[in-house]
């Protein structure tokens, strides 16, 4: 049976030498973009491969125009995801080193966008596997190039066009998921400038996880979203954060708590502010 959420360390440790799993390691930094790539040569899960955030997982930026992280068009990511051996038959295996937040979640949607089910996030990631002493390997792994067939399904993300409206339409919950500073815009160490989306309610993905950085139990993760959701559909649901990649960790959260398939504001708030023409809202969240 395909792994399609979350996967367990003790289960990996048991298929590291099974051709069928292929572990790719996500991690990322954002301020020092190449050097979670460094810490994975010295040492990472043995067999996992490396896909950078920026390389694989995102296209150029369009100043301007996009956010940090675009979504590269479907036949280019295709094009990655074929260059690094993803391929049909497969069970990939996302990790990072923050909990599946930078950017092991980024990997499973966009999988799961391209028509690709056979993908999980490994829960507690790379801090949970280093815990519990289990063996790394040093030096860059590979695989040999496969040919990805991209069956792209449009409905998963939102354009900056399509926020607009629903963040005015109250059948829809439009959902900030970055620390509670950057969203009333007290603070923002990243982006132009600071606020949130007006009518954006606010769930900090962080409220994901345990102490131990694996995710909540589908209990605990669905008291905390049917509060937020109330009875609000799952494809009216819409996630976002700095540059689309932390807020993915929320829609898996959903998933996990069983209340179905949310959606992406893949551009999300550097895309939002980008133009210096969209409304910014500061603040508490609304009631």
């Amino acid at each position: 049976m395909a792994h399609t959420l979350l996967v367990s360390t003790a289960e990996l440790a048991q298929h590291l030498d099974d051709p069928s799993w292929l572990v790719v390691d996500c991690s990322f930094m954002l301020a020092r973009p190449d050097e979670a790539e460094q810490n994975y040569l010295q040492g990472h899960i043995p067999g996992a491969i490396y896909a950078h955030l920026d390389r694989h997982l995102s296209s150029p930026i369009l100043p301007g125009v996009t956010g940090r992280h675009p979504l590269p068009d479907p036949e280019e990511a295709a094009l990655r995801f074929g260059q690094l051996g993803i391929a049909s038959g497969l069970q990939v295996i996302a990790y990072d080193s923050v909990g599946g937040a930078l950017a092991a979640a980024r990997l499973w949607w966009m999988l799961r966008w391209l028509g690709f089910a056979s993908v999980a996030v490994l829960d507690g990631g790379l801090l949970k596997w280093l815990a519990e002493d289990r063996p790394l390997q040093a030096g860059r792994q590979s695989r040999p190039p496969a040919e990805f067939i991209a069956h792209p399904r449009p409905e998963m993300f939102v354009t900056a066009e399509q926020v607009e409206r629903l963040r005015l339409d109250p059948t829809y919950r439009l959902v900030d998921v970055r620390t509670p500073e950057r969203y009333r815009g007290e603070a923002e160490p990243i982006d132009a400038l600071a606020g949130h989306i007006p009518g954006a309610r606010h769930l900090p993905y962080l409220d994901n996880l345990t102490e131990a950085n694996t995710f909540r139990s589908p209990a605990q993760l669905r008291q905390l979203y049917q509060e937020l959701v109330a009875d609000t559909s799952p494809e009216k649901v819409v996630f976002y954060c700095g540059s689309g990649v932390t807020s993915v960790h929320s829609l898996l959260a959903m998933q996990i708590a069983g209340l179905g398939e949310a959606r992406l504001y893949a551009g999300s708030w550097s895309e939002w502010i980008a133009p210096r023409t969209r409304p910014v809202a500061t603040g508490a969240a609304p009631l």
